[in-house]
């Protein structure tokens, strides 16, 4: 699946299988440095269906998604912080850090063992090892309703 994806432009960010057999879902979410449009979407969804039905990994019937990560990405992996370094994120930890679970803040970096997030003015180091949920966070800052001031 990756040389196919890779081969197409795009970066293979997950990979979910889910259900049990006649009910399964096969999530395919995809990423590139300029987006992944929704034409595009469709077009690796019939590639990557072809390729499946072809080296047929997956036993009985299935349900393949494919889809991008969206604005508000989950972090599961070291190469989804990697890629967030400089956005806001929320990050909450099994036990606290700096006396808390919750860390919402700017991702001034990350390694393979840990998160270092701005938050307050002051950086707090997470083992990623602690992470028990983690995404972006993306700022509406839409302009106000009609008749609103």
């Amino acid at each position: 699946m990756e040389p196919y994806l890779e081969a197409e432009g795009v970066e293979l960010d997950d990979l979910a299988v889910t259900g049990r057999s006649g009910g399964r879902i096969v999530r395919v979410t995809v990423d590139a440095d300029e987006g992944v449009g929704v034409d595009r979407i469709a077009a690796l969804s019939r590639g990557l269906a072809r390729l499946l039905d072809e080296s047929d990994p997956i036993q009985g019937a299935y349900t393949l998604e494919v889809s991008s990560p969206g604005l508000e990405r989950e972090l599961r992996r070291p190469s989804h912080f990697s890629k967030a370094v400089g956005s806001e994120v929320s990050v909450t930890t099994r036990e606290p850090v700096d006396g808390s679970t919750t860390h919402k803040g700017i991702l001034d970096g990350a390694t393979e063992g840990d998160l270092a997030i701005r938050v307050d003015d002051a950086v707090r180091t997470i083992p990623l090892g602690s992470v028990a949920r983690a995404r972006t966070v993306y700022r509406w800052d839409g302009a106000p309703k009609p008749g609103r001031k």
